[in-house]
């Protein structure tokens, strides 16, 4: 019998790449070949990549070297967002033997059957993302206790500084009743905790084919995709990964605060505390909306974690729209945020505006804010110590300790058992150890 043939994965990027690999390595199992590490010298590399900022494209490029220095006669298959983007640009990295955009991803394994056939052949296998229509649904297994369930793909959004409608295409979705069955599937396999993912998942409903030219009509909207997921035996947790301000609505909250199963957790992009640069942004809201659902959701539930993501060094922000953002940010209660520096992308209306920041500040007004999301968070996770909270209990980053995440997402550590890996139960949250997370017993 003929040695089975490895392959290696490596995911850059979001919680919805993580969930396509995922899915896209267990079609490679069944097939038959040995999934293996990534510095075990494989026969086929796969790099799913991102393209949201200038470090996803190099880091891309370093993987590629290092899949070829585990094995210098691999082969190298690019895919996810920067593939569809840019697939001449890719193909043409030293050691990148094919790559695939977004409607030829999932078809992966029969494109690498055919790989030691296509030297002479085009080592891209893309079409224009107006094509890309349909939905391909995804869960993550195997990586992690949590899964990372895929809802919703693509985005109608039109931010100025965003490539993701390039590269994903239009907003479509799973319906509900697949997603309540992969959920299933999900709990059978022992997982506790799934994380819905997707582009923009607060658009869920949005159909997959475009008749006459017309708007898809909503089957579903997300309140009806958590109503029923709630409902779903043997899962005890269900996040939502990022949801925009805007489609964050009053409902939505009520029922999370009224909820067994969906977690006290909500992230929502912020991206700039300055109206103006939200404008320039073309974002769907105003400063005042975002603070309103702050409100609204601790209102509801004082004990939910908030997280923010922001762009610093937009085109145009100068050190007067960062000090608003700033200080807008410092009086809202909220838990972390998630900071990123402003890059340029090719395509995108930003990339034309006036007013480049310079890139020595940029960094400095990031620098700024991770302080501030750190103060945040401690004194999110200040306001618990000294009581109970349920915790998942998920891996070891030592030999003598176990981390895990409470319901409102507050990081623990404990004494290492593996016992209660994978299990929930109450704990004590005592103190903050110097590495940011809390101790517990």
């Amino acid at each position: 019998m003929a040695t089975p043939k490895t392959i290696a994965f490596h995911t850059l990027g979001c919680k919805l790449n993580y969930s396509e690999t995922s899915s896209i390595k267990r079609q490679f199992e069944e097939a038959g070949y040995g999934v293996q590490s990534f510095d075990d010298g494989a026969d086929y590399y796969v790099l799913n990549t991102c393209s949201v900022t200038d470090f996803a494209d190099r880091k891309c490029r370093y993987e590629v070297r290092r899949a070829k220095k585990n094995n210098p006669d691999a082969k190298v298959v690019i895919i996810g967002c920067y593939a569809q983007l840019k697939p001449k640009e890719i193909s043409e990295i030293e050691g990148v033997d094919l790559v695939l955009g977004a409607s030829e991803k999932f078809n992966i394994l029969k494109h690498i059957e055919s790989l030691d056939s296509l030297e002479n052949l085009s080592k891209v296998r893309s079409s224009e993302i107006t094509e890309v229509n349909s939905f391909i649904d995804a869960f993550s297994f195997g990586d992690r206790t949590r899964s990372f369930l895929k809802v919703q793909d693509g985005c109608n959004y039109k931010c100025s500084f965003c490539t993701i409608p390039l590269a994903r295409g239009k907003s479509r979705s799973d319906t509900i009743d697949n997603v309540v069955a992969n959920a299933k599937k999900i709990a059978d396999l022992g997982v506790k905790e799934v994380v819905l993912t997707g582009v923009n998942i607060g658009d869920f409903g949005n159909g997959t084919e475009v008749i006459e030219g017309l708007k898809p009509k909503k089957e579903a909207m997300f309140i009806d995709l958590i109503k029923e997921l709630d409902k779903v035996e043997g899962i005890n947790r269900f996040r939502i990964s990022s949801i925009e301000p805007n489609l964050c609505n009053e409902e939505i909250v009520d029922f999370v605060a009224s909820s067994q199963r969906f977690m006290p957790h909500f992230h929502m992009p912020l991206q700039s505390g300055n109206n103006e640069m939200l404008k320039q942004m073309r974002r769907r809201y105003k400063r005042e909306l975002y603070s309103d659902r702050v409100s609204y959701i601790k209102n509801k539930m004082p004990h939910c974690c908030i997280g923010v993501d922001v762009i610093v060094g937009f085109p145009g922000e100068t050190e007067e729209h960062f000090l608003d953002t700033y200080n807008f940010l410092n009086s809202l209660d909220v838990s972390y945020f998630h900071v990123f520096t402003y890059s340029e992308r090719a395509n995108t209306f930003a990339a034309e505006l006036p007013g480049v920041v310079p890139m020595n500040v940029r960094k400095e007004r990031n620098k700024m804010l991770r302080i501030l999301s750190e103060k945040k968070k401690r004194a999110f996770y200040e306001q618990f110590i000294g009581t109970s909270r349920n915790v998942l209990f998920e891996a070891k980053p030592s030999d003598n300790m176990i981390t895990g995440f409470t319901d409102n997402y507050i990081k623990v550590e404990g004494d290492w058992n593996k016992d209660v890996i994978n299990t929930l139960g109450e704990v004590a949250l005592e103190s903050i150890n110097v590495g940011g997370s809390v101790l517990v017993k």
